[in-house]
């Protein structure tokens, strides 16, 4: 029996969850959304999927990511019972169904959908994820975003200054991190995983190094009061965020040398580079030898090793 395959199919099965709106494995009944106070204006909700982050003012309130499409109702009834007034914007963080499977349920004649250009562009045809050989149909038009940006924008809103910049080829080519500069609250979408490896979706166009260079840039905005709403996982803050770094720029430089020395996927797998961070930051969706081979495939295509290899093995 190949211990694998079982493997294979619970990553396939999540990522079905991860990016459309097929949720008949999985029932949603028994999801609770979760509200966290942060500020006196800002809240995280928990529930399934992405992490939400809402700003409520007299002005009314601006959402940041949608979730799964059948918690909308709960989503919708938990914002009612932090604020009476109507939601004005949602914020996407990237373009993956966790985070915007709920856009069409809250997009209204009130609501106007934000995101990157980028999310747009994904949202608005099929997209072929690679490492699980699957087509991603196109997103309903009314749940696609109304206003994109190329790169920043700012959204003066209930007395916040809220910054949406985008971070380049990170966790994918669409992410944007919101910044509530009077709150010095940051929502930082999947670019943060909390505890845990990452997902790089490099389908989508994300990359190792760009996720890094995504959490350089948030280090440098916040400080040791700044609270940080990671894409899934607890509230965070700056130590946590440094020691996430910390462990995906350690295991990266690994790979990154055991590549340079010519040793194969399989060859690093079996050498478990990373034994030391695995039980802890192992146990979500990506295991240590998930993160290895993300790892492997996002250097290899930016360092010109697959191409060296082919070229090698045309002239043999």
């Amino acid at each position: 029996m190949n211990v694998f395959l079982p493997i294979k199919f619970i990553l396939i099965a999540f990522y079905c969850l991860l990016t459309t709106g097929v949720f008949a494995q999985r029932d949603f009944s028994k999801v609770e959304i979760i509200p966290e106070k942060i500020t006196e204006n800002i809240y995280m909700l928990k529930g399934a999927g992405g992490n939400i982050g809402i700003c409520i003012g007299e002005k009314g309130v601006l959402m940041i990511d949608s979730q799964f499409a059948p918690l909308s109702e709960k989503i919708k009834a938990a914002i009612k019972k932090l604020s009476n007034q109507p939601i004005h914007y949602l914020v996407n963080t990237h373009w993956h169904g966790d985070h915007t499977g709920g856009n069409e349920n809250f997009n209204n004649d009130q609501i106007m959908v934000v995101a990157h250009d980028n999310v747009y562009e994904r949202m608005s045809k099929d997209n072929l994820i690679k490492a699980f050989s699957r087509t991603v149909p196109a997103a309903p038009e009314k749940a696609r975003p109304e206003i994109t940006f190329n790169d920043k924008m700012t959204l003066r809103f209930n007395g916040e200054a809220v910054m949406v910049f985008h971070v380049d080829n990170a966790h994918t080519d669409g992410d944007a991190m919101v910044y509530f500069a009077n709150s010095n609250v940051l929502h930082m979408g999947d670019t943060y995983f909390n505890g845990r490896y990452p997902y790089i979706d490099l389908s989508s166009g994300g990359s190792v190094d760009g996720l890094l260079n995504a959490i350089n840039t948030a280090i440098m905005i916040v400080d040791g009061e700044t609270k940080i709403i990671p894409g899934h996982g607890d509230l965070s803050n700056k130590k946590e965020l440094l020691k996430y770094r910390e462990v995906i720029l350690t295991v990266r430089d690994r790979v990154r040398d055991a590549i340079k020395d010519r040793m194969s996927l399989e060859a690093i797998k079996a050498a478990q580079l990373n034994t030391d961070y695995d039980e802890k930051w192992g146990g979500g969706f990506i295991s240590g030898e998930r993160i290895v081979d993300i790892m492997y495939t996002s250097l290899t295509t930016e360092m010109g090793i697959e191409k060296e290899t082919k070229k090698e093995e045309e002239e043999k």
